[in-house]
C-alpha cells in the first residue's frame, strides 16, 4: 500500500504541476502581469502549500525537529535538486535586474531566520516579524516587476478568448493535484522510511523535504519543457522566501515551536551555503547551464548520502 501511495504521489504530482504551470503562464499573459512576478507570488505560493501543511501538523502533533527539518531540506532541495534538474534539462538565461533583486531578497530572509532558529525557540513574536517581512517582500516584487509587455502575434483566440478566470482555476486545480500527490508520497514514504528505523530528523530533511519540495520540482520540470524559465527562477526563489517566511512564520504564530537547535546546526549552514552558491553560478554568463546544473545536483546528492551515512 504505501509503495502504491508513492506511485499515486509521482502521478498527481506531475499532472498538477502541468495544470499550475499552463494555467500560471496563460494567467499573466491574460493580466499582463510580467510572468517572474507570477512566479514568485502564485505559482511559488502554492507550491509551497504542502511545505505549510506538513510544517503546521509536525507542530502541532509536537514534532519540531520534523518541522524545522522539513522547511531546511526543502530550501536544499529547491536550489540543489530542483534548479540542478531543470538546468541540466534546460539552461536557465537570467537577467541583470533578477540578481539584483530577488536573489538578495532570498538571502535577506535567509539571513533574517537563521538567528531566529538560533535562538532555540520560534514564538508568535518571531513568526509576526516573518509575516511582516513576507509583506514587504510582496509589495517589493509586484511593484519591481511591472507589467509584460503585451505583444500582439497575430493569433486568434476565437477557439476560446482568454478568461482569467479559467487560468484562474486551472492554477486552483493545479495546486490542489500537487497537495494531493505531495501527501500521499509523503504518507507511503514516510511509513516506509520508519519501517527502515531512519531517524526523524533525516526524514524531515530527506523524504519529507523532498516530498513536499516535489510540487517545484515537477512544475520547474515542466516549466522547463515549456522553456517559462522566468516562472523557474520565480518558482525556485519564491518557494525558499515562502518557506521561510509564510510557513516558518504561520507554524510560530499558531504554535510556537521549539528548536532543536543541536541537531540542526550544520544543516541550517548548509542551507544559507547553497542560497549564497546561486550567485556566483548565475554570475557566470547571467545563465544557470548545465555544468552549473550537474554541481548543484553532485552537491545535494552528496548531503543526502551524508545524512544517512
Amino acid at each position: 500500500m504505501n509503495v502504491v501511495l508513492v506511485v499515486v504521489g509521482l502521478l498527481g504530482l506531475y499532472l498538477g504541476g502541468e495544470l499550475l504551470v499552463r494555467g500560471a503562464s496563460s494567467l499573466a499573459r491574460a493580466l499582463g502581469i510580467a510572468p517572474m512576478v507570477i512566479g514568485l507570488t502564485v505559482v511559488a505560493f502554492g507550491t509551497s502549500a504542502p511545505e505549510l501543511a506538513a510544517t503546521l501538523v509536525a507542530a502541532l502533533r509536537g514534532a519540531p525537529e520534523l518541522a524545522i527539518a522539513n522547511v531546511v531540506g526543502s530550501n536544499v532541495a529547491n536550489i540543489g535538486l530542483i534548479l540542478g534538474l531543470t538546468a541540466l534539462a534546460y539552461p536557465l538565461a537570467t537577467s541583470a535586474s533578477f540578481l539584483r533583486r530577488e536573489v538578495p531578497w532570498m538571502l535577506a530572509a535567509t539571513l533574517l531566520a537563521m538567528p531566529l532558529l538560533f535562538d532555540g525557540r520560534l514564538g508568535r513574536v518571531e513568526g509576526l516579524l516573518l509575516w511582516l517581512a513576507l509583506a514587504v517582500f510582496l509589495a517589493a516584487a509586484f511593484r519591481s516587476g511591472g507589467l509584460a509587455e503585451v505583444v500582439d502575434d497575430g493569433v486568434s483566440d476565437a477557439a476560446g478568448e482568454r478568461r482569467p478566470w479559467r487560468d484562474a482555476l486551472g492554477v486552483a486545480a493545479g495546486v490542489a493535484i500537487l497537495a494531493f500527490g505531495a501527501h500521499a508520497l509523503v504518507t507511503g514514504a514516510t511509513a516506509l522510511a520508519l519501517i527502515w528505523g531512519v531517524p526523524e530528523r533525516v526524514i524531515g530533511l530527506t523524504l519529507v523535504a523532498l516530498g513536499t519540495s516535489l510540487p517545484e520540482l515537477a512544475s520547474s520540470l515542466v516549466a522547463a519543457l515549456r522553456r517559462e524559465t522566468d516562472i523557474i527562477l520565480g518558482n525556485v526563489i519564491g518557494s525558499n522566501l515562502f518557506n521561510l517566511l509564510a510557513v516558518l512564520g504561520t507554524a510560530a504564530v499558531v504554535h510556537p515551536i521549539e528548536v532543536p537547535v543541536a541537531g540542526l546546526r550544520l544543516d541550517l549552514v548548509i542551507m544559507l551555503g547553497f542560497a549564497l552558491a546561486v550567485v556566483p553560478l548565475m554570475l557566470l554568463g547571467r545563465r544557470l547551464g548545465r555544468r552549473d546544473g550537474a554541481l548543484l545536483l553532485a552537491a545535494y546528492l552528496t548531503y543526502v548520502v551524508w545524512l544517512y551515512l
